[in-house]
């Protein structure tokens, strides 16, 4: 058996202290395709970000983890669960791909290993996603992967000068356990 967190084309894994050059990549490339705009950030505030992810403890089911090619072994994206309610049954998630990557099938896959994680160890009934509304790539890919549109934020993030829209979209445990099989 191969682990749980092993797909076709990525594994998840922990943040180690050696990844901050990826995460420094990753900050440009959103910057560049103006998703977030942030004071630039020193290398060393990289470094120290990511010995701080390496030895953090999750917060309760909240945590974020690495991205790894299997071809390449290289950090391609990160991927994290965030704003959970288990009283509830909620949670929020967040994906990034960088520039390098993107359209090659990590992020879907990554995504539903955290989903499979998530509702079925963790038993969350309902994931929920923000999207910045001019981020068609990122719409499609939920659409695909099973999210419904839930609603509309209007103007609801400043950045690079404008108000943007956000896109709220969930998945029920339910909807999701019948469009991803385990074998997967």
């Amino acid at each position: 058996m191969t682990s749980f967190w092993t797909g076709k084309r990525v594994r998840l894994r922990g943040i180690e202290p050696d990844d901050w050059t990826a995460f420094m990549r990753f900050a440009v490339d959103e910057e560049r395709s103006g998703d977030l705009l942030n004071p630039p950030r020193s290398a060393e505030g990289f470094r120290t970000w990511a010995k701080e992810q390496a030895t953090a403890q999750a917060d309760g089911d909240c945590f974020g983890l690495a991205i790894e090619a299997l071809d390449t072994g290289e950090i391609v994206g990160a991927v994290g669960s965030h704003h959970a309610d288990p009283r509830a049954g909620w949670f929020e998630y967040g994906v990034t791909i960088g520039a390098d990557h993107r359209r090659k099938g990590y992020a879907a896959e990554a995504v539903v290993m955290l989903l499979r994680f998530m509702f079925a160890e963790r038993r969350f009934h309902k994931c929920g996603a923000r999207i910045f509304a001019d981020n068609e790539a990122s719409l499609v890919l939920h659409r695909r992967l099973g999210f419904v549109q839930e609603g509309r934020l209007r103007d609801q993030v400043f950045f690079a000068g404008h108000h943007h829209d956000l896109v709220m979209m969930g998945m029920l445990a339910d909807e999701f356990a019948q469009q991803h099989s385990t074998s997967e």
